[in-house]
């Protein structure tokens, strides 16, 4: 006695489908009995369309959710869990029983976080890509990457929210590894830039075309460029000699140097950037990518400045030392045969002086004995300078002015020098300080540096007398402007016997027993020359 209805369907002639919904309803008598029925039908087409269009959604959303790798979960108005897909379990670990109607809360790690979201979410209707951690079962941290939307239904009244997340722990966990990498390379990078940076020795690199590099504090202070002048800025050529840049590469291509890339402690000059020349030796290397593909090189250059200077006093040292062995050997020899002469010298002498008695000053005879005894008085002065040299006046040294004694010895001179056409500069210092020496033989060092700057200025000129103090030093110079002396003699002028005067003048012991008397003093005698440009020696004694 009840309504029916029914879904009907056929195909038109046109081969459409169509539903028919057939309805029939009882008409019932007072004894409850059927009497008629009342049929209806009506086109349900649209409609079971409509219908079929929704479950299909349907399950297509459901089977999305259901495959989804990602972890879907929805939650009602109350934060409850109602829905948790596979995605979701495989993530967490958690079964779907196990958490439907769960309190989303008791998922996250931080709570309040997702109360915060909750807030932005209302306020903004989604969020995306929130990056947060989420508890699974076992206690295990989960990194999600989480995208939040309010739900609503088809009037648009909020039923709860959607999250999908995306699993980031692996790749946050590869993030943070390439991090920790990246700052342990930079650590590296920082401690051998620190390592090229404080090296004593310059360190350079360039690239193939030979573009500056790298530029050490070192290389700054060798080569006088600043590294922000050079870097990416200069070539390499601006440094060495023209032509030397591209010999280096040579080399270190070259097996004939050593290993095929390398060069090891090869003499080098470079050019400073004030165009002084430093000398020293270069180590130097070509860098090779994984494909052994040239693609940069690099030197570190040793400046031997110092040991080079040290090796020149070292060598100075040893002349010295060979100039005094030398001087003596010729006191020993000279001393025996000054001895040996001067015994018979002094008889030939008085005797000539005798018959000089018995000859007449008007008797041509006389003449020539006169001459005899003046070149014996001459060979006997020679012999007393030989005696010198051999071995000098054993006198008492006491503090002594300088100034005074050259003061002395200029004043007795100085007529003479003007009648040799010479003009005399005298420039001494003030407050000096006394040395401690013997008068005697500094004077005969000073009369002999006058008596050869006379004999080199024979057509006159200028004979200038100075004096100075250097720190605890104390400088006296004689400079002319004579003939000079030529550069082959200078490293000779010192030794005993020799001379470049004529033989009438001398026979070279004058400079040998002033670097004697002065060595003996603590000093030196140092002399710079040049032919026609005059000469400057200059004497160096301790300030007492």
């Amino acid at each position: 006695g009840t309504s029916y209805s029914a879904i009907h369907e056929h195909m038109t002639g046109e081969g459409n489908r169509i539903f028919e919904e057939i309805m029939a309803t009882p008409i019932l008598n007072d004894a409850a009995e059927i009497v008629q029925v009342i049929e209806g039908i009506r086109d349900v087409t649209r409609r079971v369309g409509l219908q079929e269009e929704v479950r299909r959604n349907k399950e297509y959303l459901e089977n999305i959710i259901v495959n989804s790798s990602d972890m879907i979960i929805t939650t009602d108005l109350q934060g409850k869990v109602v829905t948790f897909n596979p995605g979701a379990e495989h993530m967490l670990g958690y079964t779907q029983e196990e958490v439907l109607g769960t309190d989303i809360e008791a998922l996250w790690k931080a709570p309040e976080e997702r109360r915060r979201l909750m807030a932005e979410v209302k306020a903004r209707g989604f969020v995306n890509n929130y990056p947060t951690t989420l508890i699974g079962k076992d206690d295990q941290e989960v990194e999600i990457s989480l995208s939040l939307a309010e739900l609503r239904d088809s009037e648009g009244h909020v039923l709860g929210t959607v999250g999908i997340s995306k699993d980031v722990t692996e790749e946050n966990r590869l993030r943070r590894k390439l991090i920790e990498r990246e700052m342990e390379l930079r650590k590296a990078n920082d401690f051998m830039n620190k390592i090229i940076q404080s090296s004593p020795d310059a360190i350079m690199a360039t690239d193939m075309k030979g573009n500056i590099i790298i530029w050490n504090q070192a290389a700054e202070e060798t080569l006088g460029y600043r590294a922000t002048d050079v870097i990416g800025k200069m070539n390499i050529d601006r440094i060495y000699p023209p032509g030397t840049a591209k010999r280096v590469m040579q080399m270190m291509r070259s097996p004939e140097h050593g290993p095929v890339g390398k060069l090891r402690s090869y003499p080098m000059v470079y050019v400073r950037q004030d165009g002084e020349v430093v000398e020293g030796n270069l180590s130097s290397a070509i860098i090779y990518d994984a494909d052994g593909v040239e693609t940069a090189s690099v030197g570190i250059f040793v400046d031997l400045e110092e040991r080079l200077n040290m090796e020149r006093k070292l060598r100075q040292t040893q002349e010295q030392l060979l100039q005094s062995e030398k001087l003596a050997a010729m006191g020993r020899l000279t001393s025996q045969i000054a001895h040996e002469l001067n015994n018979p010298l002094y008889g030939i002498m008085n005797t000539l002086e005798l018959l000089k008695t018995e000859i007449s000053p008007q008797n041509k005879r006389r003449k020539i004995l006169e001459m005899a005894l003046s070149e014996t008085e001459r060979l006997s002065e020679m012999l007393r300078k030989m005696l010198s040299f051999s071995k000098p006046d054993e006198e008492t040294k006491q503090p002594s002015d300088i100034n005074n004694i050259l003061d002395e010895i200029l004043l007795l001179h100085e007529k003479q020098l003007r009648e040799h056409s010479i003009t005399l500069s005298i420039s001494l210092g003030e407050n000096l300080g006394p040395v401690y020496a013997s008068k005697n033989q500094l004077r005969q060092v000073f009369l002999n540096m006058i008596a050869n700057a006379r004999d080199a200025m024979p057509d006159g000129g200028t004979l200038t007398v100075a004096t100075r103090g250097v720190e605890d030093m104390l400088h006296i110079e004689f400079s002319d402007t004579g003939t000079g002396i030529r550069k082959e003699d200078l490293s000779k002028i010192f030794d005993a016997f020799f001379t470049t005067k004529d033989s009438i003048k001398g026979v070279g012991l004058g400079l040998s027993v002033c670097y004697g008397f002065i060595k003996d003093h603590g000093g030196d005698i140092r002399v710079e020359s040049h032919p026609d440009s005059g000469t400057t020696f200059t004497i160096t004694l301790p300030v007492h």
